[in-house]
């Protein structure tokens, strides 16, 4: 199943509400089961990004789809990035052409 790293990034309202948020991971892990997807994993982090998300969905369609639906609540801003995992990323730099 494709993995997605997103970095997450509090709005006003998302650090205003803050204790909220422990809910919120909890109804976006839900959201992403009913989109036949799962939040892998959630780290609070320091630095240029508040958090990071790792999530597994079955297509582009179905994380864009989570991104658009958390995004939309209005406490967290995110930049979603779709990663390969290193057995594919050597599948497709063998593929290249010399």
């Amino acid at each position: 199943m494709p993995t997605y790293i997103s970095l997450l990034d509090y709005t006003e309202q998302g650090i205003r509400d803050i204790k909220d948020s422990l809910k919120r991971l909890a109804a976006a892990k839900k959201l992403a089961k009913s989109l036949r997807g799962r939040i892998r994993s959630f780290y609070l982090t320091m630095g240029l990004h508040d958090a990071v998300a790792v999530t597994e969905f079955p297509n582009d369609d179905a994380a864009a789809k989570f991104a658009l639906m958390i995004g939309r609540v209005g406490a967290i801003r995110a930049e979603t990035l779709r990663a390969f995992p290193e057995a594919d990323y050597r599948r497709i730099v063998n593929s290249l052409p010399k």
